[in-house]
């Protein structure tokens, strides 16, 4: 036998949860990865170091979210036969496509690198895919409330922000994001980090923590636009209904959190939304300090 520690280095990105880590064992089998039989070893909270004892065999230890996406929200490093400890290390990667999905340090294993991509491609349709509905929910309540009341402008609240868009929003909740909006045409979906959770964040500046979604979510090919002093990352991706959606990312920070604002608009519907998207973006407000 052996020890395995693996170090979950201290991050921003998905600090609140905790992260359970499987082997490959297909003779005392709990789980199935990817169709890869597999038995818990633990769990990691943020900043920590967990140590289990292995078997010497050639094995896959995989980190995951959660049950219900493990299929798509994780990794898996190939350990090698032997019978030396193994020390690995990793962290979450910002990317709402896949999770955030935990991503181990020096892994270019091309099944690994594969399995990541194939990951990446099965969340974004989920994601997609709760967008799309989100949006259809808010066309059939838009329709009655547009129906019933000229359109004005109005600002909601949550904790100490506020964001003034339309009547045609409603406020809503999402799980994993703090607060979410809903029109006819328009989805918003906020995300808090709180200082707290994390040692030094609050010291980091906007640009840092700009600077940060961007790199943690390249593989979406963002594109980062500065308008009127504030930067704002455009994506684009495809949903399962054959639709183009298109994803406006501005980060804010608060008295005690930084906020990440996803405004998701059809294509189709891109030219009477998109000189709107910066109007409500920059009328974000937080409860002074």
């Amino acid at each position: 036998m052996r020890h395995l520690t693996i170090l979950r280095t201290k991050s921003f990105v998905g600090a609140l949860a905790s992260l359970k880590v499987y082997i490959e064992d297909p003779d005392t089998a709990e789980l199935s990865i990817n169709e890869t039989p597999c038995r818990k070893l633990g769990v990691l909270k943020n900043g920590e170091a967990g140590t289990f004892e292995i078997g010497d065999g050639a094995c896959k230890v995989f980190v995951i979210a959660d049950a219900a996406s493990r299929n798509y929200c994780n990794d898996f490093y190939q350990i090698p036969e032997g019978t030396e400890d193994v020390s690995l290390s990793g962290r979450p990667r910002f990317n709402p496509a896949n999770g955030n999905a935990f991503r181990f340090d020096n892994n270019d294993n091309y099944e690994a690198m594969a399995n990541r991509e194939k990951g990446s491609r099965k969340g974004r349709v989920i994601f997609i895919a709760a967008i799309v509905i989100g949006l259809l929910i808010g066309l059939v309540v838009g329709y009655f409330i547009v129906s019933a009341q000229k359109i004005k402008d109005k600002t909601f609240s949550e904790g100490s922000m506020s964001v003034t868009l339309t009547t045609e929003f409603k406020q809503e909740s999402r799980d994993g994001y703090f607060v979410a909006f809903n029109s006819k045409n328009v989805g918003v979906l906020v995300l808090e980090e709180k200082f707290s959770d994390y040692e030094g964040l609050a010291n980091r500046t906007l640009a840092e923590y700009e600077n940060a979604v961007a790199a943690n979510n390249a593989q979406l090919h963002p594109e980062k636009i500065v308008k009127d002093g504030r930067t704002c990352l455009r994506i684009e991706n495809s949903g399962t209904d054959g639709k183009t959606y298109v994803f406006f990312l501005y980060a804010y920070k608060g008295k005690d959190a930084f906020f990440l604002f996803q405004f998701i608009v059809d294509k189709t519907n891109l030219d009477r939304y998109e000189s709107k998207i910066p109007e409500w973006a920059n009328s974000v407000r937080f409860d002074p300090a």
